[in-house]
Order: C-alpha cells, then structure tokens, then sequence
C-alpha cells in the first residue's frame, strides 16, 4: 500500500468519526457523565439502593462509551503522525506497521459506525432479554443456557453492566427460561437483531449412544421503560403467584416464598423474578418486565409488528434465523445476513459483535427497502 493511499485512508476515518461523533453527540453525554458523577458523589446515594444501583450503572456505560470514542480518535490520531514521520525519512518498515494498525483501526470505526444506524424509537434503551429452551429436551434446556452465558460473556466484553431477574431451572440440566437486562445505553437497538430462534447442532453429551441432536432456544428483546413512558396497568388485571427461589435440578435456594410471578390477565403475558431477598423487591422487578413487555404491545400496531418487537417466537423448525452447528463440521452462521464463521466456540464465549453489526445493516437496509 502506498503512502497517499494511507493518507487518504486516515482522511476518509477522520471524516467517519466526526459523524460519529455528530450523532453519538459527545457534548450531551460528557454533560450527562458530570451530572451522574455529583449524584454519585451525594452521601444519601445508597438510601435508595434501586435508584443508585441505576445511576452508577448508567455512568459506568456511558464512561465506557465516551472511552471507547476518545481511545479510538487517539489511536486514528497516532496512526496518522506514525504515517508521516515514515513518510518523511523514507521508512518502510514503520509504513507497514502504521499499514496493519490502520487496518486494525478501520475494523473498529466501522463497529463503532453501526452505532449511528440505530435510530428506532426505543434503539437507545436499555435491554431487557428473555431466553427460552424450545424443541429438544434437556439439550434445549443446555442449550439455553449456553445463550444466557453467550450473552453475558458480550456483556462483560463491553463493560456492560447484566441484572438477571428470573431464571427457572430445567430438571435434568440447563434453562427452562432466564430474563435479564443489559443496562447500557442503545443495548435494545444492538440486541434487537437477536430475537428470533437459535438452533444447535451437535452430538449430545446427554445421549449415551453419542448421537446428533439438533435443539432450538427462543430469545426475546424488548426496551427497558423510562418513566415517561406512561403504562398504567390495573390492579384488577394482575394475578399475583408467590413461590420459593429454586436453583439448579429444583434445588431450593429460599426458605420463604420471596420469588414472584405476574400474569396479565387480558393478554396472558407471564414474568417471573427471584433475584431478589424480598417478596416486594422481587414485584416490584416483576412489574418492570411486565411494563417493558407491555409496552411492545402498545406500540405494535399490527401482529406482525408484535411479534418483530417481542420476538414472539415457537423455539422449533421453520422460523431460526442463526444455526450452531458443531457436529459433523463447526460453523454458525445466521440465515437472515449470511454473516458466518467457522469457530463457535468463541461465539458462545461472547465474541458476537459481527454478527450484531451484520443484523444491524441488514436492518436498516430491509427497513430502506420498504420505506422505499
């Protein structure tokens, strides 16, 4: 690669982060940052322990996210003076590392990129993600808890902060269902592209006979409510259960019956939780999924957007849209953008950016098509 090709490389980069920077709106959030910081600073902080649980977490993802911005710039910045010092003493060597640098820093201006697509109504919101063994007994169960790990493994990657609100065991091994938020901003706009069935392939390590199994997880997403969004939910259309937390094989983890479930009546939209040591800590979580979950019904004008925005899917044949497959070759690749890679194991260990970004293109370009 030439020298002015590199010039014109860092110039176009340069020119892609300032837009980046235009609708990230850097001043807005560093403003947002020195708020949260004198909240954070306040004495009284922990005598709400909900609400102070929120502001650290908001301010630890939004320095993580001005961070990865700055860090970024720098090392764009780096690379261009690395570029014309080789320039000017005629030194090839330094061109060729400055050449694999900015390769490197391409690959991350693009991530970062995918960051400006998301401009749907609730795309900056925290997430809120439901995980469901589908079809394939206990490899299903396995296998959903393989998605919880996948999931929150990416989480610790970008430095985001999980709450786990529910999971409910299956009795032999893995999940029958687990509900968790990711509290970071734009976390429902890049988990979005998630929700839809997963399927597995592989030889069961539950089947004796070593043979192939092929099992299905459903994963639903939806935006965590902010308290402008007015849902108002009557006593009178809530069914209140209260148990006892249970861990794995039915193991009870509570002597009380702390944990909680809802059921909306009129729409039969059931949440549970048991993270929490009281009974009304645990409603009041319960009531946050249940408004989340509400809230996808409000705003879904036909079925069909209803079930684009729960997810609301059977977790069997006909409807995956990314395969795992692990026996008798290793590939997962998703259906909808072709996106693929030949190492699955560093997918279920939280390396799913690619494939975020691959569905986030392909959302905008569907969405393009129809607006078109």
């Amino acid at each position: 690669m030439a020298g002015p090709d590199l010039d014109t490389q860092i110039k176009q980069l340069q020119a892609t982060m300032h837009t980046i920077e235009q609708v990230l709106d850097l001043g807005a959030m560093r403003a947002e940052i020195a708020d949260l910081g004198e909240q954070v600073a306040a004495p009284d902080l922990w005598d709400d322990q909900a609400n102070a649980q929120r502001v650290t977490g908001r301010l630890s993802a939004l320095q993580g996210e001005l961070e990865r911005f700055t860090s970024l710039q720098q090392r764009l910045d780096d690379v261009g003076v690395l570029v014309e010092l080789a320039q000017e003493e005629g030194d090839a060597e330094s061109l060729q590392e400055a050449e694999t640098e900015l390769a490197r820093v391409h690959k991350a201006v693009e991530a970062l990129e995918v960051r400006t697509l998301l401009s749907g109504e609730y795309d900056a919101r925290e997430a809120l993600v439901t995980i469901r063994s589908g079809a394939g007994g206990v490899d299903a169960a396995d296998f959903a808890e393989m998605l919880l790990r996948m999931y929150t493994r990416w989480a610790e990657r970008n430095k985001y902060p999980v709450e786990v609100f529910d999971t409910s065991y299956a009795e032999e091994a893995g999940l029958k269902s687990a509900t968790f938020a990711v509290h970071a901003p734009y976390a429902y706009g890049t988990l979005s592209v998630e929700a839809g069935t997963h399927r597995l392939v592989r030889i069961s390590p539950f089947d004796n006979q070593g043979r192939r199994q092929t099992s299905f997880a459903a994963v639903e997403v939806v935006p965590v409510l902010e308290q402008t969004d007015e849902i108002e939910i009557p006593d009178e259309e809530v069914r209140v259960d209260v148990y006892r937390s249970s861990g794995p094989g039915g193991q009870s983890v509570n002597t009380t019956d702390s944990a909680v479930r809802l059921t909306h009546l009129p729409t039969g939209i059931v949440v549970s939780c048991q993270n929490e040591k009281s009974q009304l800590q645990n409603k009041a979580s319960a009531m946050v999924i249940l408004k989340a979950k509400l809230l996808a019904v409000k705003k879904a004008e036909e079925r069909a957007q209803l079930d684009e925005l729960r997810g609301d899917v059977q977790g069997s044949w006909g409807d995956q849209m990314r395969n795992y497959v692990l026996h008798p070759y290793q590939l997962v690749k998703d259906l909808r953008t072709e996106y693929e890679t030949g190492n699955p194991q560093a997918v279920f260990d939280g390396e799913i950016d690619p494939f975020l970004e691959a569905g986030i293109r392909w959302r905008r370009g569907a969405e393009a098509t129809v607006a078109g």
